[in-house]
């Protein structure tokens, strides 16, 4: 891959994340202090929010209700120079999401299913679809329909004009309770050629734990897709054709790990797909969410340490 020139464009969820971090633990009928922030989110958004942030042409394909927070978080988005394709629905409100924080940086989520899990096939823009050279879904546009039947209605539209596509399996939780094989039968449809599983989702996928070992089943599952696994504080382990590789990333503070996979999407596939450098692609992608977990939110405000890294992408 490389070279890409049409848009990169993410399907799915654009929500507002309430994010709590309380300062002592959490006990039954209990009080305590800690700390409380409201935050735009939305796994698929946040990944359209990173391909911008790295200087990519991204879009966005969603769904929010006809509110003020619809409102405030599509202009968020647009002020990320991503082109929103958002419809707007007076029948569920804006997506919230609630994240609990630990001590150790971990985050817990609660997700209502609201505006953006109701996106239909009507409500794609097939033209932006066919004109974009990728396309991104997250599992959390598969796991109920809808918006299932949207989100590989656009993989196909976009794969059939040309585009890649990717997909984040996106909960290891969310696999198990749905059940591996019907996790694969629903996935069946969808064409991939970058898959981005965390080392949990892997495991949940395969029944292995040894990164070489669950790459290894992926990417025969996937018929020679390129597979990134994510390894959170150990980096990541990427297979593609003859390239088998584990990219470490440094040390360093872990505060919130809020949307880091995520950030390492958006920051691999804008790096991998302008010059087709997978090294380089899992390298730059590991500066990143490592950049992000140190920091509080999906998206934090760009400083001068973010400006360094861009500048070396």
């Amino acid at each position: 891959m490389g070279n890409a020139t049409g848009p990169i464009i993410a399907i799915g969820d654009l929500v507002w994340d309430v994010l709590v971090k309380p300062y002592t633990m959490l006990l039954p009928g209990g009080d305590t202090t800690g700390r409380i922030a409201l935050a735009p989110g939305g796994s698929a958004a946040n990944v359209a929010t990173w391909i911008a942030r790295v200087g990519m042409p991204a879009g966005f394909v969603g769904k929010v209700g006809a509110d003020v927070f619809g409102d405030l978080v599509v202009g968020d988005l647009e002020r990320e120079q991503v082109a929103a394709y958002v419809s707007r629905t007076t029948e569920h409100d804006t997506g919230v999401i609630l994240v609990l924080i630990d001590r150790a940086g971990q985050r817990s989520m609660v997700t209502n299913q609201a505006a953006d899990f109701q996106l239909m096939p009507a409500d794609l823009p097939l033209d932006a679809l066919r004109a974009s050279s990728h396309v991104h879904i997250t599992a959390w546009s598969l796991f109920t329909d809808p918006p299932r039947a949207a989100a590989l209605r656009a993989a196909q539209v976009a794969k059939a004009a040309g585009a890649t596509v990717s997909f984040d399996p996106a909960s290891y939780q969310m696999i198990r309770e749905m059940g591996h094989d019907r996790f694969a039968r629903i996935t069946a449809a969808l064409p991939v050629d970058i898959l981005f599983p965390n080392r949990e989702e892997g495991q949940a996928l395969t029944g292995e734990h040894a990164p070489e070992q669950i790459a290894q089943e992926l990417f025969e599952r996937h018929n020679g897709a390129v597979i990134v696994l994510k390894l959170d504080k150990d980096g990541c382990f990427v297979k593609a054709g003859d390239h088998a590789q584990h990219y470490p990333t440094g040390d360093g503070p872990v505060i919130d790990a809020t949307g880091a996979g995520d950030a390492f999407d958006g920051a691999f596939l804008a790096r991998y797909l302008r010059d087709g450098d997978l090294a380089g692609a899992a390298r730059f992608a590991n500066d990143i969410g490592s950049w992000v977990v140190a920091r509080y939110g999906a998206r934090p405000p760009i400083d001068d340490e973010l400006r360094a890294i861009l500048k070396r992408s």
